[in-house]
Order: structure tokens, then sequence, then C-alpha cells
């Protein structure tokens, strides 16, 4: 049992590591699946419902294989690589210094236990032990770092308690959020006299770590004012801020000032009081700087390429995150009155970024880096710019920059902006090379997606691809989703009249079409048929020449309360003359006297005069007459 547990582990550990590995070096193959499937291709993916429950059950398993290993280590202690490889060592939660001194409390900072390391620091006290200044600060850090509560562990809700350690009934459960929610310490806030304070206070001495820590968590968890009168104390006792507090207070300045040019000029104060104490900015501190102008209206505008200016005077090269701040000053909706020249500037800002960074290779050195694909394709779709849209695709393929996409989420984004704009602007070879390139391998599509393509498909006159598309719409399980890709598809199949050859495989299409809609077994969604649907079906077929069949297609009218249109009857009236069936056009007439259609009594009239009739479906019209005339009366 052992034995079989750690070696299923291990090669579980060392097979994902090798296949990151060969993704991170290897060439991507647009046509193949993504690295994370090729173990099982059975379970390959190949609906956007699939990869969702499939990422997600893969995330529950990786928690529990963790939760498991952590849990119970003595399980997992034979150690089978050769040699020895630390990260694939279970990782050991529990803590093996049981006295109280001090390296039983930097052993419970180091497995973040906020909890047990905050009471073993009380009892040191109370033993009258002088814990060292470097060991308090690493507490208050920790203490600041979680808000002074213990990290949660996966999706397990950490319950609150007072400070004499009861546990506080909450009488409203929080409603669990979706697999990717916010961090549960976005939701956390600075409470008053809490322990990171009162360790504060409770210390013979402090440094300029012991106020920063204190001052980035304040402003972390909203006590923005606290952490100013903090700093404003730090300045009291002769000590400076290091390059860390004053990117917090930065942050913060917004929140403590109304007027837009206040906030600014609490900004500029921060950055000459750091210049004046020599304290180097970094990337960190102009992203900031960035990020906290956005809160000042319009001076975001005059002041973001200054800021960018200052940066690299200093010989700080900027991150994507950097220019993802300046985009968003200059192209969300701004006080100016003139929309057409914001537009101009901004199409010509992103050109000349392009022009900087095109070719680069970017790391991921700021949280917001994962921001700027999406928002630059977001301005090309807006400004329907396809060349720029291009260029942005061309530097997120230079090396790993495809790494800061970001989420699932905001890279299915990405692509549904690109190809929606690529499907407006190039012609249906390009766009179809796009599909193939994209779908599935890197991209889901949605319905609208769908409808994207099908319009591309109408505007180069390629409707004779619509079968092969909805083969796809059923593989991507988006045939039910939305009725609206169904019935255009069914309406563009049906606008016009096309060779033999098309209308056959268009019939065929059609009844694919028929198979989504009405009653289908429990478990399976289903469309309700509406007029139009049926009617598009039943003209399909009629110009395939399967007149059985859409008469078939006619009979679902009333067996669903729909009417059918008057253009409808008139061709399954054409449909009968050509066949010569008498019997059919006086069936259709006494459907639509059932009805109550106004078309009545003119279809009755053209039956008489172009068919060969006899004397008791002559009697049966005259039925169909004389009922049409009581009815109008």
């Amino acid at each position: 049992m052992e034995m079989t547990s750690c070696c299923s582990v291990f090669y579980f550990r060392n097979e994902l590591a090798v296949l990151q590995a060969l993704s991170s070096t290897v060439q991507r193959d647009p046509t193949a699946s993504h690295y994370r499937f090729q173990d099982d291709p059975y379970l390959t993916p190949r609906t956007a419902s699939e990869f969702k429950l499939f990422s997600l059950s893969q995330e529950s398993g990786r928690n529990a294989a963790k939760y498991i290993i952590n849990t119970y280590p003595n399980f997992f202690l034979k150690d089978y690589a050769e040699p020895h490889i630390p990260c694939l060592m279970p990782e050991s939660l529990q803590p093996k210094v049981t006295e109280v001194c001090e390296a039983g409390l930097r052993e419970l900072i180091h497995l973040r236990k906020v909890r047990s390391a905050v009471d073993m620091y009380d009892r040191l006290l109370q033993a009258g032990t002088v814990v060292s200044l470097e060991l308090t600060n690493n507490l208050l850090d920790l203490i600041c770092f979680y808000g002074d509560q213990d990290p949660v562990q996966g999706d397990q809700a950490e319950p609150e308690k007072t400070a004499e350690g009861e546990v506080v009934q909450d009488p409203a459960p929080r409603r669990k959020e979706g697999r990717f929610r916010k961090s549960d310490s976005l939701h956390r806030t600075w409470r008053k006299d809490n322990n990171a304070e009162r360790i504060f206070h409770l210390m013979p001495e402090r440094n300029e770590r012991s106020y920063g820590a204190l001052i980035r968590g304040m402003v972390k968890y909203g006590a923005h004012s606290k952490a100013f009168d903090l700093y404003t104390d730090m300045q009291n006792n002769r000590m400076a801020a290091d390059v860390h507090a004053f990117n917090a207070l930065i942050a913060a300045a917004p929140e403590v000032r109304q007027k837009y040019s206040e906030k600014w000029d609490l900004i500029a104060e921060m950055l000459k009081q750091m210049n004046k104490l020599g304290v180097r900015p970094t990337l960190l501190t102009f992203n900031t700087v960035l990020k906290s102008l956005l809160r000042c209206g319009p001076l975001s505008r005059a002041l973001v390429l200054q800021v960018l200016g200052e940066m690299k005077a200093l010989g700080i090269e900027p991150s994507l995150a950097t220019y993802y701040h300046i985009l968003v000053a200059f192209y969300r909706q701004a006080l100016s009155p003139s929309t057409l020249s914001r537009t101009m500037l901004t199409t010509d800002l992103l050109h000349s970024m392009m022009d900087e960074i095109s070719g680069k290779v970017f790391d991921a050195l700021d949280p917001d880096d994962v921001y700027f694909f999406n928002y630059a394709m977001n301005i090309c779709c807006s400004l329907k710019d396809l060349g720029l849209a291009y260029r942005v695709h061309s530097l997120l393929n230079v090396g790993d920059n495809w790494k800061l996409l970001g989420n699932p989420s905001r890279e299915g984004f990405y692509y549904g902006s690109l190809f929606n704009l690529v499907c407006m602007m190039e012609n249906i070879g390009v766009v179809l090379q796009w599909y193939r390139d994209l779908v599935p391998s890197l991209f889901y599509p949605n319905s609208h997606t769908m409808r994207d393509l099908l319009q591309a498909l109408d505007a180069d006159n390629r409707l004779d691809l619509i079968p092969e598309i909805w083969k796809d719409v059923k593989q991507l399980g988006l045939a039910t989703v939305s009725g609206d890709l169904a019935e255009e598809v069914l309406a563009l199949m049906a606008r016009d009249e096309h060779s033999p050859e098309i209308q056959e495989s268009f019939a065929n299409c059609a009844l694919a079409v028929k198979a989504v809609y009405g009653h289908g077994e429990q478990s399976q969604a289903t469309l309700d048929f509406t007029a139009s649907a049926l009617c598009n079906m039943a003209t399909i077929l009629l110009a395939a020449g399967r007149t059985d069949q859409a008469w078939e297609i006619l009979q679902l009218f009333k067996a669903n309360n729909r009417v059918p249109s008057e253009k409808l009857l008139d061709e399954f009236l054409n449909s009968a003359k050509s066949g010569s069936n008498s019997e059919q056009a006086v069936t259709l007439v006494q459907m639509s006297s059932s009805f109550s259609l106004p078309a009545t009594a003119r279809l009755a009239q053209r039956v008489e005069q172009e068919f060969d009739l006899s004397e008791e479906q002559k009697k049966a019209l005259q039925d169909v007459e004389a009922t049409s005339d009581s009815d109008k009366d």
C-alpha cells in the first residue's frame, strides 16, 4: 500500500513536470490538443463545457493529492528519486518543536500558522523571554500578509474567532462562489487593535521594517488613513520607509483624498520624499503610480506619459502592466467632448507602443501584466484595426509571452475578440484558416463566435460550408445553448436557391438541426420549435425535392401550436402542382382553414383553377370556403 501510493504520486508529479517542460520548449502545434490532455486522448475535452469540467476535475484532483500528501506524510517517507528532489517530497505542515522557545516560533512562522504563532509569542512574553527584533518582524510580516487570520486551505472557510477564542456564528452564511473566485483575503478588513497592532505596540524596539510591515498590512486590508498616520509617526521617530512601504502608500493615496488634484499632489509628495531619502523607485513603484493615476480623472492622461519618461530615464524597463495602465488612461471613456479625437489619439498611441515593444519577450513582473493583451485586443476590435490586432497577436507569440494571457476566461476573451475581428475584416479563406488554427486547440468558441463565422460565410457567398460548421456546432456543445444559432443556420440555408448538390446537403443538415428541437431524453437539453424554424426546415426540404419529409415538418405546426406562413403554403402548393398531386393540394387548403389563415380563400381558388379535382375534392373545397366565409361574418 505504502509503496504503491508513493510510486503513483512520484510518477504523476514527474510526468507532469516533464510535460510542462516540453510545453515551454517545443513549438506549439495549433492543430494538437493542449499538452495537459495528451496522456489520455479518450478524455480530451471537445466542448467548452467539457473543458471546464475537465479543468475543475484536474484542479480538484491536484488539491486532493496535496491534501493527502501533506496530511499523511508518514505514508510517503520513502524517497525513490536519485538524486534527491526536495520539491517532490511531501511538505511537513506539523511543527516538530513543541516547547515554548524562539525556535518553535520560527517554525510556526515558516509553516504560516498565524494564530499558533501569535499564541506562542504571547507565551514567550509571559515567560519573560525577550524575542529578537528580527523574529518579531517576521511575525509581523506574517500577520499583516494574511490579515491576522490563518490562510484558508482549499475551499474551506476559516471560522472567525473573538479575542477570547470563541467561534463567531455567522447568521447568514455566505454563498459559495465559483471555482475561480477571488482570494478570501480580499474580503478581509483591518480590524481595530488586532494582533499586528498589539504586538507592534508591545515591541520594546522598532525599526523601519516593523513600520513597513504594518503599513503594508493596513493598505492591503483597507485601513488607508491609519497607514498614513503610522507613516507620520514613523517620520516623527526619524525613520525612513523602504520602497515597499512607499509603494503601499502610493496605492492608498487616492483613497484618502477627494479631489483629483489632491490625489495627485499626495502621490507626488510621496515620490519627492522617496527622492529626498534616497529610496530608488522600482518597476512596481512606477506601475503603482500609473495605477493610482487612473483614479485622478482627466489628470491621468496628462501625466502617464510623463511618468513613463521618468521611468525610462532611470533605466527601468517597463512591463506589460505599465503599458496596460497607459492604454487604460487614454482609451477608457474620458471627459473629452470629441470621441473622434480620442479615438485617433488611442490609435496612434497603440501603434507607437507596438513599434517599441514588438519582438520583445516579457516576464511576469507585475500581477497586472495579464491584462495587457486582452485590453489591447479590445482596442483593436473597437477601432476595427485588423493590422494592429495582428501586431498584438504577433507579440503574443514571441517567446513565452502567451503565458501572460491569464486564466482560461481571459484567454477565451482574447481569442474570441481576435476571431471576431478577423470574421469582419478578412475574406473567408483567411477566416477559415484562423478557425482551423484556433478551434479547439486554443479556443472554445461560444454561440456569438459561431454566428460571426456564419455571417462571414454569408458575406463571401460560401453558404455551402454551413453543414460542416453545424457539425462543429454540435461537437462544441453549442447546438442547444441558444436557439438563435440554430435559427440562423436554417434561415441562411432556406434564403436562396442553390445547385441540387448543395440543396441535398442543406436538407441533410436541416434534419440534423431538427434533432435538437422537440422532446429529447430526460438528460438531453432540447429547443422548442418556433414557427420560423419549422418554416425554414420545410422550405429546405421542398427545395431538395424531399416532399414527404417536408409534409412531416408541416404536421409539426399543429402539434406544437405554431402557424405556418402564407409563403410556405404557396411553396407546398407549387410542389403539389409540379407533382400533379391534387390530394395534397386539397389537404393543404384544409390545413390552412384549420389555422384560420386569411389566405385560405386564395389558396382554394388556386387549387380549383390549377388542379383536376374529383367531385369529392370539389365538395371538400366548397366546405372549406363556406367555413372561411362564416368565420369572416
